[in-house]
């Protein structure tokens, strides 16, 4: 008796490492945007369109940025052209959302990272009430075009907020708050690295380099401002009215 006792209490041990094991590894698999499970969507976007002429997809209209107008509407897809949305997907619970790029020609899916996010929100939220008890922001400087650089410390940040980068592991990226309230994030640093990697190509002055990130990764600059290349070959914000 002694023996059975003992071995259900040793499967039980097991059942319950393995359960909160589980859910570790699951994260970790979600949170990368595996290129098989990108080309699977655009392989069932594209029968979509020629088996129903439209795109699976969530139009948010004109006022949303272009790398965000477009989420792929998987309810559309499943289950004749995928069995369900990939595993790192929003929808079964990882940490991307599925987005399209030019949809009036051929249409390619990228994925925006959503951990961002929570940061990002953080950071609106003690910049707003800041503005309810003072009236105005804790700007400490202006860091181009109808955009400014916040005193962290004054947000009761012990340094200053960042978030991390899609496009290299070790990049940090700053937070900026325009004029508006909008908060974006500062892409320079990964804008540099894809120059020094990749070439401007047939990039020149005013052209907007976050497409640049685009063409080079499965990831969406969101959160952004367009920027483009200035005179000494460094990346510098393209004016609002540009």
């Amino acid at each position: 008796m002694s023996f059975i006792r003992t071995s259900l209490l040793f499967f039980l041990a097991i059942l319950l490492l393995t359960g909160c094991m589980y859910p570790d590894e699951r994260r970790v698999e979600n949170r990368v945007p595996y290129p098989d499970q990108i080309q699977s969507v655009q392989s069932a976007v594209i029968q979509y369109r020629q088996g129903n002429g439209v795109l699976p997809v969530s139009d948010r209209g004109e006022e949303t940025s272009i790398f965000q107008r477009y989420p792929v509407n998987f309810s559309q897809l499943i289950p004749n052209y995928l069995q369900s949305p990939p595993g790192n997907s929003f929808e079964s619970g990882g940490v991307f959302q599925y987005v399209l790029l030019y949809p009036d020609e051929i249409p390619e899916v990228k994925v925006i990272d959503l951990t961002m996010s929570r940061t990002i929100q953080e950071f609106s939220r003690r910049v707003q009430l800041y503005r309810r008890e003072h009236s105005f922001a804790p700007v400490a400087e202006f860091a181009g075009d109808e955009l400014l650089r916040l005193d962290f410390e004054a947000l009761n940040y012990d340094e200053e907020p960042t978030v991390d980068s899609p496009y290299h592991p070790n990049h940090r990226l700053p937070l900026l708050m325009q004029t508006n309230g909008e908060i974006v994030v500062d892409y320079t640093l990964d804008i540099k690295y894809f120059i020094e990697e990749y070439g401007l190509g047939e990039y020149s002055y005013g052209d907007d380099l976050r497409w640049l990130l685009v063409e080079h990764s499965p990831f969406i600059p969101v959160n952004s401002r367009p920027q483009t290349i200035n005179e000494d070959g460094t990346a510098e914000f393209l004016k609002i009215n540009n």
